[in-house]
């Protein structure tokens, strides 16, 4: 028992650092494409580094694999910079609760992607979602629905991702899959760096803190924080992880109000929004469960 419990509690410590990276994205005085730009360096520049060492092959059987690898790693690089852009319009707590929505998206995606049944408990948990969504925006100003609509333009990119994800993995190993999708998404933000303009000396002109951050954010909440999970996962289980990543928008929420005082700048009618939101995430992988085991 006491063997498991130590895997439980580093869970929960791997998703507080997930949780942290909201709040990184207030604290580091980078804009959102140059920030994602780094978070992606780092990440991969790392796992190019351990990989080797930890022996993990990184050949691919086709070039196949390769573009679907870097479709895939765009869409994972846009979804960082529109949920940047969306804490750096407003707030942590409502660029994480907008990604939040992302196990919804999923509900109607994968049907699409994968041929699976849809399921009526779903569609009824992403409209009490949506009526939570009314909650949160009810004090908003124009800028906070330009936020919003970033937000959820991420969860939507990482639910698609997500799915496609899912596919890669039944014949690829995690590890493989997340080098070649940071190597994709690092060269579509150098491209897109340069064709802005911004690929500059200014670019690497940062602060020690700026610095510091980075590579918590590269090195612990990307690369550390990704090669734990695949263990805790085989250690406890895809359901148990998956339930509790549910969390991450408490933990985050918690950290914007310790450590930027956002409960001073949201209203109650946002953690109204939030709770719903929240419980919403937080039930809808039991209620699967129940519903499975029932037939």
């Amino acid at each position: 028992m006491f063997g498991k419990f130590k895997y439980y509690i580093l869970l929960h410590f791997i998703i507080l650092i997930w949780g942290f990276t909201g709040i990184l994205g207030k604290i580091i005085s980078l804009d959102p494409i140059p920030l994602v730009w780094y978070r992606v360096m780092i990440a991969l520049i790392s796992l190019g580094i351990i990989l080797p060492i930890l022996k993990r092959s990184l050949k691919l059987n086709s070039l196949r694999e390769f573009l679907l690898l870097a479709f895939v790693g765009v869409l994972v690089a846009i979804h960082w910079v529109t949920f940047y852009m969306a804490i750096d319009l407003s707030t942590a707590s409502l660029g994480i609760l907008c990604l939040s929505t992302t196990t919804i998206h999923v509900a109607w995606l994968e049907p699409l992607i994968t041929g699976r049944k849809f399921s009526w408990i779903e569609l009824v948990l992403g409209s009490i979602v949506i009526y939570g969504i009314y909650f949160v925006s009810a004090d908003f100003n124009a800028q906070d629905y330009e936020a919003l609509a970033y937000g959820l333009v991420s969860a939507l990119l990482a639910a698609i991702f997500s799915v496609f994800n899912g596919k890669l993995a039944q014949t690829m190993a995690p590890t493989k899959i997340t080098f070649y999708e940071m190597l994709a998404g690092g060269a579509f933000l150098t491209v897109l760096l340069i064709a802005r303009g911004e690929m500059t000396p200014e670019l690497f002109d940062i602060s020690i803190e700026d610095i510091l951050w980075l590579l918590f954010l590269g090195l612990l909440c990307t690369s550390f924080a990704f090669l734990v999970t695949v263990e805790l996962i085989k250690r406890l289980g895809a359901f148990t992880v998956s339930l509790s990543v549910n969390m991450e928008p408490v933990y985050t929420i918690i950290l914007a109000i310790v450590l930027l005082g956002e409960n001073e700048i949201v209203g109650t009618q946002f953690y109204i929004g939030a709770s719903i939101i929240v419980t919403v995430v937080l039930i809808n992988p039991i209620l699967k469960r129940i519903l499975r085991k029932n037939g």
